[in-house]
């Protein structure tokens, strides 16, 4: 995941805003939409967020604003959680319900015991293959725009780490899961992998952010609720923001424990 700034002058004469505002994106909207639409309604101050969400993703979408926008690498090195639900029928281009489906019929759906099984290999440390839509480079170009052009490259595998993972729930062909994850962790390369592993399809029906680090869907505002004019008043004040991030209550998943 990577982040971004929408970068332009408030006027002079008033007050730049300095703060983090943590949205619930919906379904449909890209993240850098919601950046724009934020950034308007804050004046044109710098607006970026701290780890962009598929347009089909919905959930925590942190957006840090003017000076704010200096600690978006430290808010990106948190851990993330998620719930997703994936369905085992078909792998797609995409990984999630957006692509091209190649159906898959097993022999017999697994058993949850078997589908536990298979999850204890997504937990720790691991080499884990980003999705080939994805916004990895290859060769200075996004994966996602050689995807769309019918060049799809295959992505090196990176280490990814992963703290926790439930499930929720499992009725085939749909598997519920929470994760907490580190960052560069993809769901939808989970969902591809845990098809693979079970000999069934895998690919994301819905994935849902439930948290960046402290941040979370209890305090985060829907698009549509959104102030016409965003001021201070409307965002948590950066040095609680990071007095937060700092006091998360665990070092960011992955990291080195000390010594």
């Amino acid at each position: 995941m990577h982040a971004a700034d929408n970068r332009a002058e408030v006027p002079a004469s008033e007050p730049v805003p300095a703060g983090v505002l943590v949205v619930d994106k919906p379904v449909g909207p890209t993240s850098m939409q919601i950046v724009a639409d934020v950034r308007r309604r804050a004046g044109g101050a710098r607006t970026g967020h701290a780890g962009t969400l598929d347009p089909l993703a919905t959930g925590v979408l942190v957006l840090a604003i003017g000076r704010a926008t200096r600690s978006i690498e430290q808010i990106m090195a948190t851990r993330k959680g998620y719930e997703t639900v994936i369905d085992l029928t078909a792998f797609t281009t995409t990984d999630d319900s957006a692509g091209e489906r190649t159906e898959v019929t097993p022999a017999a759906p697994p058993a949850e015991p078997a589908v536990l099984a298979s999850l204890d290999a997504f937990r720790g440390r691991f080499l884990q293959r980003p999705p080939s839509f994805s916004a990895v480079k290859v060769g200075g170009r996004r994966a996602y725009a050689l995807a769309r052009r019918g060049a799809a490259a295959e992505l090196a595998p990176r280490e990814v780490t992963v703290g926790r993972l439930d499930l929720i729930s499992y009725e085939w062909p749909l598997v519920a899961l929470r994760i907490e994850c580190g960052k560069g962790f993809y769901v939808r390369s989970l969902a591809r992998d845990l098809g693979v592993a079970l000999g069934t399809g895998g690919h994301c029906r819905s994935i849902r952010r439930i948290s960046v680090g402290p941040f979370t869907l209890s305090e985060a505002h829907r698009p549509e609720q959104l102030p016409a004019r965003i001021g201070q008043a409307d965002m948590i004040p950066l040095d609680e923001a990071l007095r937060r991030v700092v006091n998360d209550g665990a070092p960011p998943v992955g990291a080195t424990p000390a010594r």
